[in-house]
């Protein structure tokens, strides 16, 4: 359909075949944590660094429309879930791939954790929507991850397998952990026949340990990023993404990126 095709573009470069993702949803989850208080600022910054595309809830994309400025992606996400709940990794649906049409969305996002309680209601929620995004022309990207009772979310069997499913159940591109190293992330991205993004988890330390998960997922053959807290919270965002941007779409080497990034403080 030439209408995914085109909205893809807009998400996915269409020179280099990858993507640098920023999703801002948290405010749902955590509320308004720090980085995304002032969601325009958030979403003028991360463009003006070179990102592809954001992630926000259907609340935020009027809140975040600056109407000036480079121009970036827009995903829509259609999930929720708030950390106060008993059963945090359940996650339900609260918007639609129509009204997501409505606010111009180029693509929408839901997220999947399997093993959860409720995996169930969570699948037959993506197959729902996977058939409405076909019937309309729209990209979907599936979050997917293990976060069932005593499973490791990192193991790379267990990525592995969200990765496959999400391309089984017709996401365009998926989003899952990280495994800690190229030659165990590459099975992740074999096995997987769209688009590989990877997830950028709880907020690192150091800049280099963003820039390094980054670049060994690059080797392993992962299509870009779909990073939140690593970028919105970083020290310099703009500059954090120009940094993200030399690795995914340049070639650039971890030390030339880290260069360009502490240059810019």
């Amino acid at each position: 359909m030439i209408g995914k095709l085109v909205r893809l573009e807009r998400i996915i470069n269409r020179e280099t075949g990858r993507t640098i993702i920023v999703p801002m949803d948290h405010g749902v989850s955590s509320g308004p944590i720090e980085g995304i208080v002032d969601i325009k600022k958030a979403v003028e910054d991360v463009a003006e660094g070179g990102a592809d595309a954001v992630v926000l809830h259907k609340g935020m994309v009027k809140a975040g429309h600056r109407g000036r400025g480079r121009d970036i992606g827009l995903i829509v996400h259609l999930s929720a879930s708030t950390d106060w709940a008993p059963t945090r990794n359940d996650k339900t649906l609260v918007c639609t791939v129509e009204e997501a049409i409505k606010l111009g969305a180029d693509g929408v996002s839901i997220h999947i954790n399997i093993g959860a309680d409720l995996e169930r209601e969570m699948l037959r929620d993506f197959g729902i929507v996977s058939k409405a995004c076909e019937e309309w022309g729209m990209p979907l990207l599936a979050m997917v991850y293990g976060r069932g009772k005593d499973m490791n979310q990192y193991d790379p069997k267990v990525v592995a397998h969200c990765a496959r499913l999400g391309a089984e159940l017709g996401a365009d591109i998926v989003k899952v952990p990280y495994t800690g190293s190229p030659e165990t992330f590459a099975p992740v991205v074999e096995g997987c026949p769209v688009p590989v993004v990877i997830a950028g988890g709880p907020k690192m330390k150091t800049e280099r340990e963003v820039l390094e998960m980054v670049y060994g997922a690059l080797q392993a053959g992962a299509k870009g990023l779909s990073i939140g807290r690593n970028v919105f919270q970083a020290k310099n965002r703009v500059q954090m993404v120009k940094a993200l941007y030399k690795l995914v779409h340049e070639n650039a080497s971890v030390e030339e990126a880290l260069s360009l990034l502490e240059g810019g403080k």
